[in-house]
């Protein structure tokens, strides 16, 4: 049996969750995927998405009360804002970022299978675990169109605030549905 869909008042905060502390001092950076089936008026009586739904909640629990969603689009915006239960604040250092892999990796995928998807995911991937921010907003921005990729202009904001990445952990990593999704988190020098 799949996990009932809980809503974004429902999100616990860092102390009853149990994250580990990462090094550094400086803000936050949160990636998680632009998944409609996060958004509350898209629960049903089982989560199609309960591992990710958990880790997404974790992982934002993980942020400052104070925090700006960066996202490419009204939907990613939409994620972002019901995972966190209020609206992006304006100036806040920590940020939540909505960015998600290709959605052509399987012959069910929304886009159906492209052969190029597993090899561009997984060299996003490595630059997500390695908080290498130059090197995804040098991802190939007209094979991402390609291949589907959510928030592919997220990266080269993130260059443009100076974010210093000090340690990563990739809470999720896995392609249900042919799309592949990440929850990570970036603490930063600064």
């Amino acid at each position: 049996m799949t996990a009932p869909v809980t809503g974004s008042h429902d999100l616990p905060r860092i102390a009853e969750i149990g994250l580990e502390a990462m090094p550094g001092t400086g803000r936050r950076v949160v990636i998680v995927p632009c998944v409609p089936a996060l958004l509350p008026e898209y629960a049903s009586v089982s989560d199609p998405v309960a591992d990710l739904r958990t880790a997404c909640v974790a992982a934002v629990a993980w942020l400052d009360s104070d925090v700006r969603v960066i996202a490419d689009d009204a939907l990613g915006e939409r994620v972002a804002e019901s995972l966190l239960g209020k609206a992006s604040t304006p100036g806040a250092t920590d940020l939540l970022v909505v960015a998600n892999g290709s959605a052509r990796r399987s012959e069910k995928a929304p886009g159906h299978l492209d052969e190029r998807a597993a090899a561009y995911d997984q060299q996003m991937g490595e630059l997500l675990a390695r908080g290498d921010v130059a090197g995804l907003s040098g991802l190939d921005p007209a094979l991402g169109r390609e291949l589907l990729v959510a928030g592919a202009g997220v990266w080269s904001t993130l260059v443009s605030e100076g974010i210093d990445v000090q340690s990563v952990t990739t809470d999720h990593a896995e392609d249900p549905f042919g799309v592949m999704y990440w929850v990570v988190r970036w603490q930063c020098a600064s």
